[in-house]
């Protein structure tokens, strides 16, 4: 029994790690498993391997021919069968009878970029089909480099600027990722329309003073090396600051309360509406927009597309 509560006890094991050491156990082939969950040979291995690290076992011997599996390991799979088919269970009794789902398993972590859930709705129009399972989380900073070292997400999108760059690139590289840049911009401010600063083609930092600094809030990890803002309120004499968890709160507050943020200014009318508008700021700061995923992966067909995707809204 002390494996079981053990088991229980390291949440950050996902369902699709178990359904990975399952499918192994059963085809005893890393090959015909990896065809059976739809993912590749080297994320499978790396998935089971981090898996075996974090419970502190050996489920798999494995040698040239093939994939034995250990005294632990038969016993931890008697317990990761009981953990799927409750779930399954809990599928069964809870979604819809039209709510059934594909194999066509995809997800994206990112900050509140309107172009990446541009690229998202491209690969959906792409690959939906009938039945797919998508998801799409505009979350925390932390969250996002979490999700994609334990295979939550595939993809993350963030940034890196002077001010987080070492901080950030260490964690990246803690959790085995990689971050490739997708584009390099100054920094802009977001208003509204009506905000008395939209006359000006340029704002300063000084402009700012009076206005409320709608920033997004990052939970436990709220320092500003995972701020999503590239300035936070010790840069600069900012008396006025709010914040907020969605996308949508923050335009809604920049038109309510003529409050501003601080981005690289690419916004979408089509998402966001014509009330908001980007203007540069006065100062030498830049941002790095990029994506991260695991050193050991080899990307999926959705992964790629979605990357071509996101290249595309940024031209």
């Amino acid at each position: 029994m002390a494996l079981f509560y053990q088991f229980w006890y390291h949440i950050s094991m996902t369902l699709q790690q178990l359904k990975y050491v399952v499918a192994v156990a059963d085809s005893r082939n890393i090959t015909e498993a990896s065809r059976r969950v739809f993912v590749s040979q080297p994320s499978l291995t790396a998935a089971i391997r981090e898996l075996e690290a974090e419970m502190g076992i050996t489920i798999f011997s494995r040698s040239n021919k093939g994939v034995t599996i250990t005294n632990e390991g038969d016993e931890f799979l008697s317990y990761a069968r009981q953990v799927l088919e409750q779930a399954s269970l809990l599928e069964d009794r809870f979604k819809s009878e039209n709510a059934s789902i594909g194999n066509t398993i995809f997800s994206v972590s990112c900050q509140h970029y309107s172009f990446a859930v541009n690229a998202f709705v491209d690969l959906i129009r792409t690959f939906g089909g009938n039945e797919y399972n998508f998801t799409l989380r505009e979350t925390q900073t932390h969250e996002i480099i979490e999700d994609v070292a334990h295979l939550k997400s595939e993809i993350g999108v963030l940034y890196l600027s002077s001010r987080n760059e070492n901080v950030i690139t260490k964690l990246i590289k803690k959790n085995n990722l990689a971050f490739e840049a997708l584009f390099t911009a100054p920094l802009h401010v977001f208003i509204s329309k009506k905000n008395p600063l939209a006359k000006k083609k340029k704002i300063k930092l000084i402009d700012l003073v009076d206005f409320p600094y709608l920033t997004y809030e990052q939970g436990d990890f709220n320092s500003f090396y995972f701020a999503e803002e590239p300035l936070t309120e010790i840069d600069f004499d900012c008396p006025k600051s709010i914040q907020v968890r969605d996308r949508a709160t923050l335009f809604n507050l920049l038109i309510g309360l003529d409050g501003f943020t601080i981005c690289s200014g690419i916004i979408s009318h089509e998402l966001n509406g014509p009330e908001i508008i980007a203007r540069p700021l006065d100062c030498k700061e830049h941002m790095t927009v990029g994506y991260i995923t695991r050193k050991s992966m080899n990307l999926s067909r959705y992964a790629n597309a979605y990357i071509e995707a996101l290249k595309s809204h940024l031209k």
